[in-house]
C-alpha cells in the first residue's frame, strides 16, 4: 500500500500543492515550523478521518479562508482507493471516497492504512490510561469496522448510565431503573474487551521482536492487556461488580468501572516502564509498538501500511537511525526532519507551506 499523489489546498499553511510520493522512503525536510508535520497531518485524516493535532476539524483551514481541500491517491495490492476531504468553515467536513460521499466517518476506515509517530507519542508510554485506550482504539479500528462501532455504542451506553447516577435524587429510586444500561454496558464491553486481548496477544512478541532489534537485545518488553479480569461468564461477573459498586458510582456521578478504564502494564526487564523507565527506553518502547502495528495490520489485510514519522530522528543515536530505516524498508515510509544525509530516498524540501526542491 503506498500514497502516490496528495493534493492540498487551504490547508493549514499550504495555500495549494500537489505532491508526487515514492515507494519506498520520502523524506519532508526544511526548519520547524515551515508544514512538514502538517503533510503528515492530512495523509493521516485521509485515513483516520480525524486529525492527531486538532479536535476541532475548522482549525486546519488557512488563516483567512472559508474553505480547504484533502485529496489523498492511494494505490493498493488489489484496488486504488481516492478520498477527497472538503472543510468548511460554517459547516461539518464532507469525505468521499472515489466520488461516494460518506455518510459518518467510520465508513472511511479500512480503505488506506496507516501508522503514525512523533515524539510526543511518549504520551502513550508515560500518561494517563487515555493514551494507551487511544492507541488500541485507533489500531483496532483501522482493520476492523465492527469494533469502532461498537465504541460508539458503548459511549452511548455510558452517557446514559452516567446521567442516571447524576440526576438520581436516591440510591433506591436509581437501582429499579439503572439494570437496563447495566446489562447494556455488560453485553458490549465483553465484546470490545474480546478484541483488545486479542490485539494485545497479537501485539507483544512484535513489539518485543522490533525493540530487540532496535535497542540491541538488551532489555525484554513485556505488555499484558489491564483490563476487567476475564472470568467464566463475562457478562455475569462485570453486572456483580457494577451491581457491587454502585454506591460508590451514585456518590461519584459516574462509572467507575468498564473497558473505559482499561489500560496495558508495559515492562522491561520485569519493571514497569511508564514510572521507571529513562526517557530513552521510554521512547524506544513507544517506536516498538508503533512498528509492531505495521505488522498487525499486514497480518490483517495482506500488505503493509504507509508509515508516517515525525521528527524521529532527533530523538536517536546514529545505530537506533540505522536500524529504524532498515526495519521500515518494507514499507513506504514517510519521514520529516531538519536535515538528512542519507541515500535512496525521495527528498522534498519545505518552507514556509511550499515545496521548493525535490530531489531523488
Amino acid at each position: 500500500m503506498k500514497i502516490s499523489k496528495l493534493s492540498l489546498k487551504n490547508f493549514r499553511n499550504y495555500k495549494t500543492q500537489e505532491i508526487v510520493f515514492g515507494d519506498g522512503l520520502n523524506v519532508l525536510v526544511g526548519k520547524n515550523a515551515q508544514g512538514k508535520t502538517n503533510i503528515l497531518e492530512a495523509i493521516f485524516f485521509a485515513v483516520i478521518g480525524k486529525s492527531f493535532k486538532t479536535s476541532k476539524d475548522k482549525d486546519v483551514i488557512l488563516w483567512g479562508q472559508e474553505r480547504g481541500l484533502i485529496k489523498a491517491e492511494f494505490e493498493r495490492k488489489y484496488r486504488d482507493v481516492t478520498v477527497d476531504i472538503i472543510f468548511d468553515s460554517k459547516t461539518k467536513k464532507q469525505i468521499s471516497v472515489d466520488g461516494i460521499s460518506l455518510k459518518r466517518v467510520g465508513e472511511l476506515l479500512g480503505h488506506a492504512n496507516a501508522v503514525f509517530f512523533s515524539p510526543d507519542e511518549l504520551r502513550l508510554i508515560k500518561e494517563s490510561p487515555d493514551e494507551r485506550r487511544r492507541f488500541m482504539n485507533i489500531d483496532i479500528s483501522q482493520t476492523n469496522k465492527r469494533y469502532f462501532y461498537l465504541l460508539g455504542r458503548y459511549d452511548k451506553i455510558l452517557a446514559n448510565r452516567n446521567k442516571l447516577l447524576k440526576t438520581s435524587k436516591d440510591l433506591q429510586t436509581l437501582k429499579q431503573t439503572i439494570d437496563i444500561w447495566d446489562r447494556a454496558l455488560c453485553e458490549v464491553s465483553e465484546k470490545i474487551s474480546e478484541e483488545r486481548a486479542k490485539f494485545i496477544e497479537e501485539l507483544a512478541p512484535l513489539a518485543e521482536k522490533a525493540h530487540s532489534y532496535i535497542s540491541g537485545g538488551q532489555e525484554k518488553l513485556e505488555i499484558f492487556y489491564n483490563g476487567l479480569k476475564k472470568e467464566e461468564n463475562y457478562q455475569k461477573s462485570m453486572l456483580l461488580s457494577l451491581q457491587k459498586n454502585l454506591n460508590k458510582d451514585f456518590k461519584l456521578g459516574y462509572t467507575s468501572i468498564g473497558v473505559h478504564r482499561d489500560d496495558l502494564d508495559i515492562y522491561l526487564n520485569g519493571v514497569e516502564v511508564k514510572n521507571f523507565g529513562s526517557q530513552g527506553q521510554q521512547r524506544t518502547v513507544a517506536l516498538s509498538l508503533k512498528l509492531a502495528e505495521l505488522e498487525i495490520i499486514k497480518n490483517r489485510i495482506g500488505e503493509y501500511p504507509i508509515l508516517l514519522l515525525d521528527d524521529v530522528f532527533s530523538e536517536l543515536d546514529e545505530s537506533r537511525r540505522k536500524k529504524l530505516l532498515n526495519f521500515t524498508s518494507k514499507t513506504q515510509t514517510i519521514i520529516t526532519c531538519t536535515d538528512f544525509n542519507e541515500t535512496s530516498a525521495k527528498v522534498f524540501t519545505i518552507e514556509n507551506g511550499s515545496i521548493v526542491n525535490i530531489t531523488k
